[in-house]
């Protein structure tokens, strides 16, 4: 096209030139452009004027595959080791950390008690906080194996928000302390000060008895591992004496007390059994609560139903008996006995005739004899505590 307007141009300019002034000669002989097709380019280029303008942004580039480094492992957690403790005859001392939680991060010390008990001193040097207690005292529980008198003391930490905040950046930690104390002639505990008489003049005769009270199983063939209860639900105790090389011996049980603290001498009080081997409860109550049939002499089983003291609102109750062992050859007496109540008084060995005086006073009776010498042990032994808890509607 170019080349044409320029031959075009040059025959325009020359005719002017040669005729001078008189240009309307050429310009009534211009050629009839009508009918003349535009170029096709300079047609689309006029068309595309009339259509809409579209415009959209790019397409986002393709997004690269995470590049994670090779084997990654996460840690797992380590346990922070920041609790100690040392057990005494009668008291316990407990050390924490300062960074209880092990994170570089110290805890207030106002957040973290020992069974509700504050601190009691605190190194700042070692940024260690100090817990001394007595054995029955901030919050201790007692529990008791075959072998073993253990106390068990909970070390508590609740964080405070911080500052004016109401956020939280670490949880609430709960820590399980346990002194161990093994079951010898005596203990540190004022609870269990047992009454030893030697069984004979021979010196085999001379080691220590160990009693033992613990809940069991439905089945009676396990310790139960757990002391939670509901109303209504049967409590199954049994009472035992580890003999060793002793002539056999009969345990009985004498007195029992239900109290919401370890002490028998505080109220609410329930004596629920007593009389020398009376299981009251029966009777008082009407309800289940008895001695099982005696299988060995060894031991002793009752069950006691779950209850409640009225005014108390914690469902916790510990239970004290006075446990005694006679020589296995000793009579069934009023003494010496294992008497409940369904519809009548009823012995666990079947000499229900000696039942009769648990209605009156059966009296302190006399030691039994053996090879002329007293064969009575005593024992006052505590378990607890037991929570029974409301059944659900």
């Amino acid at each position: 096209m170019k080349p044409c307007v320029r031959i075009f141009l040059c025959l325009l300019f020359g005719a002017s030139a040669a005729q001078g002034p008189n240009q309307n000669h050429f310009k009534d002989q211009r050629p009839d452009r009508t009918g003349v097709q535009e170029p096709a380019a300079l047609l689309q280029e006029k068309q595309s004027f009339h259509e809409p303008l579209t415009w959209r942004f790019p397409d986002p580039p393709p997004e690269d595959e995470p590049n994670f480094p090779p084997e990654f492992e996460l840690k797992p957690p380590t346990a922070a080791s920041s609790v100690s403790a040392v057990c005494g005859d009668s008291t316990v001392r407990v050390e924490a950390k300062k960074d209880l939680l092990g994170i570089g991060t110290p805890v207030q010390a106002a957040d973290v008690t020992l069974g509700g008990c504050p601190v009691t001193a605190e190194d700042h040097e070692a940024q260690v906080l100090v817990f001394e207690s007595e054995l029955h005292g901030c919050g201790s529980q007692l529990m008791m194996t075959e072998d073993s008198f253990i106390y068990v003391f909970t070390l508590l930490y609740t964080p405070t928000p911080l500052g004016d905040s109401q956020i939280l950046r670490t949880r609430d930690v709960s820590v399980s302390v346990e002194c161990h104390y093994q079951r010898k002639h005596d203990v540190s505990s004022q609870l269990f000060t047992p009454t030893w008489t030697p069984f004979s003049d021979s010196k085999a005769s001379e080691e220590s008895l160990y009693f033992s009270l613990r809940l069991m199983t439905d089945d009676w063939l396990f310790s139960r591992p757990s002391a939670q209860f509901l109303l209504g639900d049967m409590m199954k105790f049994e009472v035992s004496v580890k003999q060793f090389h002793h002539a056999p011996l009969r345990v009985t049980v004498d007195t029992c007390v239900a109290t919401v603290v370890p002490n028998i001498d505080t109220v609410p009080r329930y004596v629920f059994l007593g009389n020398k081997g009376c299981l009251f409860d029966g009777q008082l109550t009407s309800s289940s609560s008895r001695f099982l049939p005696r299988t060995k002499d060894d031991s002793l089983q009752f069950e006691l139903e779950g209850f409640r003291f009225q005014q108390d609102n914690s469902g916790m109750i510990y239970i004290t008996c006075n446990v005694r062992a006679t020589a296995a050859t000793a009579a069934v007496d009023a003494t010496n006995k294992a008497c409940s109540f369904s519809d009548r008084w009823r012995e666990a060995s079947g000499r229900d005739d000696v039942c009769r005086c648990c209605d009156t006073d059966c009296g302190d009776g006399s030691q039994s004899q053996l090879t002329g010498t007293g064969t009575q042990w005593e024992q006052e032994t505590t378990f607890g505590p037991i929570t029974v808890e409301e059944r659900p509607l």
